[in-house]
This record gives C-alpha cells, structure tokens and sequence, in this order.
C-alpha cells in the first residue's frame, strides 16, 4: 500500500482528530478570516487602528462570541472548538483572537461565571450578537503580575459602591459598552458590571505600540464612579473570580499562537520555494531545510499540546498548571518560529507585505499579557517541587 506523504501544512494530521463540527468551525472561520480580515490587517496594523463595532457584528454572526458558554445566546461549542476558532482568527493576526478572547473568555466568562442572573440576562445576549462590547479591568500601572497590589477601591456609600482608580492595558477598553472591574474593598476583592457612560468612567486611548497595532487598547480612569449595588458580582470575594477568567482567555491564547506559527512556516515556506539566489530556489539548499524542519516541528508540537490540553479541558481535568504549560510552551514556540522564518525572507521579512514580522512583534505581546512568561514558569515550578517561589 503506498502511503500519501504528509501534507506540509498539517504535517501530523491534527485535524483528523477534530469532530465534524469542528471542522466545520474551522473551515468557516479560516475562510471569513483568510478573505474578510486578512487583506486589511497589514493597513489596520500600520494605521494603529481596529473597525471594532463592524468587527463584533460580524463575529456576533459567526457564533464566535462567548461561543464556548452555554444558554444566554451563547452557542456552547466544545472546548476544541473554542480552541480551533482561535487558532484560525490568530494566523492572521493576535490582535484580532484578542479582541474576541476579551470578549468571550473574558468580559462574558466573568459575567457568565460569577454574575447575578440579572447580569446574565442584561448583558450576555447583547454581547453575543456583537451588540454590546465589553472589557475585562484587572491591570494596573503599578500591579500586572500581583493583582493582589491593586490600588482601585470600591467604598459602600449608602446602597451604591463608589469606585476609584486606574486600570491599564486594556483591550476593547475605548469602544466598550460595559467594563467588568476588580476592585479592593472592606470585604476584598470584588467584580463590578460597570456601564462605559457611567458618570466618573473614561477610557483613554494607549498610542505609541510597537506590538499588537491591530488591537485597541486603553487606560480606565474611574474617578468617583458610582454604580448600584447589584451591580457586584454576587457570591464570591478574592482573586479566585478574575483568575479563572484570567486562565480561560489563557486557554484561548495556547491554541491562538498555534495559527501565528503556522502563518509564520507558511509564509516563510512558500517563499523558500519561489525565491531564487545561486540559480535555484533556496528552499534547495541544506540550510534552508534544516530551518524549514524546526519550524514544521515546533508548529505541529505546539498543535499537538493544544489539542491534548483541549481534550482535557473537555473532561473536566484542566488544572491551572496546565494551562500555564500550554502557554509558555506554545508562545515561546511560536516565538521561535516567527523569529526563524523572519530570517528566511531576508530583508522582506520586515515588511508587512509579509505577516512574518507582524506576527513577530505581536507575540512579543502575547509572550507577556495574560502572565508572563516567568510567572507561568514559577507556576510549572510550584506544580513540580510544592515550593511557591512567587515571592
């Protein structure tokens, strides 16, 4: 029997494994974000800028938004699923996973997980339709890595909470409808629902990035914003809530770098074949090769480690720990990929003609938001000696 060799855009067969369903998902979304998105992201890169509100229709359209949550508009799609759509919106750029990541996994997830059922129903399928955007406010200036160190205040003030203080890095923050803000309070910390025209709210516009252009992000500045008291979350105080949000956008983004990696090897690929120097093309020539293969592996590993922290995650048994392995791993191999096939188109690696620098700087982002890289590895390490050495 003569065996097909493998298809050098899946070189391990992965998607063989997915259900029919989730080939379905991924075709549809590869085919909108290839055709849709893909010839404008190079010029929204360049001018900073995301039609966001034309965006979240569209998404809204697909199912894409919260598609993972069950009821409430949501169209409760299996965690693969979830993973694969991912994957297919990141291979043309992170800044649009992340806009639906904030979305969904986020803003969504925290109001689907840990709000009132009047929040549910207020807020849920609105944003499932891309109707209503939200942000997720958690960073701070002066806390990224230790939200424990988080100076914005939520005082009682008769039946209403106050809240005072600065968010920073946030995505969606500029054109959100509602905000999902962790506050200190008497009782710790707590989750508020807070409308974007609240009185107090003003979200500021972050200029100047080198990395994810293609993404709005924003400074909060809540002086004095008075909100009802329904408008906390409920039943639960401390870290606990925003990071078990935090740890589903991260579930997002080990599936995410996946597509920016393979974009990278495919780019860098189909380049090797079509450029010629010393009379033939350079994918000829032994070093190329020896390029071309690390990147096919640490593409198709990276894929592996998605798919098996999916299933996983689909049987209930995802701890957090693994979660941190799936995006140290795939981020850094995504890195490396990017950074390889940089090299290979030479000096066109710089410009956006090609998405190989584009993807480059943006995973330099993705490297450090949602945790950095050293915090997931001092999680690793915890997960293996018992010893927590965050402080």
């Amino acid at each position: 029997m003569s065996l097909k060799p493998p298809d050098p855009s899946d070189f391990l067969d992965l998607d063989a494994s997915l259900t029919t369903e989730e080939r379905d998902i991924r075709d549809t979304v590869r085919t909108y974000a290839t055709g849709q998105l893909l010839p404008h992201v190079p010029d929204w890169y360049e001018a900073g800028w995301l039609p966001a509100a034309e965006l979240a229709k569209e998404f809204g359209s697909l199912g894409l938004l919260g598609m993972h949550l069950d009821g409430y508009g949501c169209a409760g799609a299996s965690a693969v699923a979830y993973g694969v759509a991912c994957r297919e919106l990141e291979a043309v750029d992170s800044g649009i996973r992340s806009f639906v990541s904030v979305q969904g996994s986020l803003a969504m997830f925290a109001i689907h997980h840990w709000g009132s059922e009047q929040h549910k129903q207020e807020w849920l399928p609105r944003m499932a339709t891309g109707e209503v955007l939200g942000c997720f406010g958690l960073t701070e200036p002066d806390a990224g890595s230790d939200p424990s160190g988080m100076r914005t205040y939520a005082r009682r003030d008769g039946s209403d909470w106050v809240l005072t203080g600065t968010k920073m890095w946030i995505t969606n923050g500029t054109v959100a409808d509602v905000a999902v803000v962790w506050a200190q309070t008497e009782e710790g910390v707590r989750g508020f629902v807070v409308p974007t025209t609240t009185p107090g709210f003003q979200a500021n516009e972050v200029k100047h990035k080198l990395s994810l252009r293609a993404s709005l992000t924003a400074e909060l500045v809540l002086d004095d914003v008075r909100v009802p008291a329904e408008a906390a979350f409920p039943d639960v105080r401390g870290l606990r809530a925003p990071l078990s949000c935090l740890n589903e956008a991260r579930y997002g983004i080990l599936f995410g770098v996946v597509g920016a990696a393979r974009a990278c090897y495919e780019s860098a690929r189909e380049y090797a074949l079509t450029r010629e120097q010393f009379g033939k093309p350079i994918a000829a020539f032994q070093l190329t090769q020896r390029k071309l293969a690390d990147l096919v592996v640490n593409v198709n590993r990276a894929g592996l480690v998605a798919l098996h922290i999916g299933h996983l995650k689909e049987a209930g048994k995802l701890h957090h720990n693994l979660v941190s392995f799936g995006k140290l791993a795939n981020v850094r191999a995504a890195l490396d990929v990017a950074r390889t096939a940089r090299t290979m188109l030479g000096a066109n690696g710089i410009s956006l003609e090609y998405p190989v620098m584009r993807h480059m700087a943006n995973l330099e982002t993705v490297l450090t938001y949602e945790g950095t890289e050293e915090m997931h590895a001092l999680s690793i390490g915890q997960a293996v000696t018992g010893i927590p050495a965050f402080r």
